[in-house]
């Protein structure tokens, strides 16, 4: 065996999820991602604090987060720019917006603690959800730290959006390394 193989189902998940660029436009329902969600809270937390806070972008909703998105960006002459309008369009596709966003506590310790945990339940998340054959992008972008998406989206001082997790249905066929793979879980 060798050491990119995995011995078992957990190592396989890991060692097989990848960020994904193609994706179905298949809509995911909320109570998919809620359950998810509830699978990933079991991130180690120190104190159980569960210092983490989402919101959820979904069919018509998503709409709020692009235009904060939109609104977000420099215009050019006066006008939105091909550049934003082409994202925009993008992120409407995408199925699943969930914004993943952790209080900033003052107190360095406890602000690293909590950034650790909030971490460790997207990796949780990514690893249930590709189990079930739905892949994200988490996304870092400077755009979340823009005031003007900020307040759009309602994040308030004293918190930290952590990702923009962007989330669809996989395509069935998947390029892992250079050897094309047919992951036959997707069941639809």
């Amino acid at each position: 065996m060798s050491n990119q193989e995995g011995i078992n189902a957990v190592e396989q998940n890991i060692i097989n999820r990848r960020t994904i660029t193609s994706f179905k436009k298949d809509s995911i329902s909320p109570e998919e991602i809620i359950e998810l969600l509830n699978v990933a809270k079991w991130a180690p937390n120190h104190k159980l604090t569960e210092p983490w806070k989402f919101q959820l972008y979904v069919g018509e909703g998503k709409e709020k987060f692009i235009q904060a998105y939109i609104h977000s960006q420099p215009k050019v002459d006066g006008e939105i720019s091909e550049r934003v309008k082409k994202k925009a369009q993008y992120f409407r596709d995408i199925p699943v917006h969930l914004v993943v966003i952790m209080p900033e506590d003052p107190r360095q310790r406890r602000w690293d603690e909590d950034y650790g945990a909030v971490s460790s339940l997207i990796q949780n998340f990514q690893l249930a959800a590709w189990q079930r054959g739905i892949g994200m992008i988490w996304r870092t972008n400077d755009w979340i730290y823009d005031p003007t998406f900020r307040e759009e989206i309602g994040v308030t001082p004293g918190e930290k959006i952590v990702a923009t997790l962007m989330i669809a249905i996989l395509n069935m066929y998947l390029l892992l390394g250079n050897v094309p793979i047919f992951e036959s879980f997707l069941k639809l």
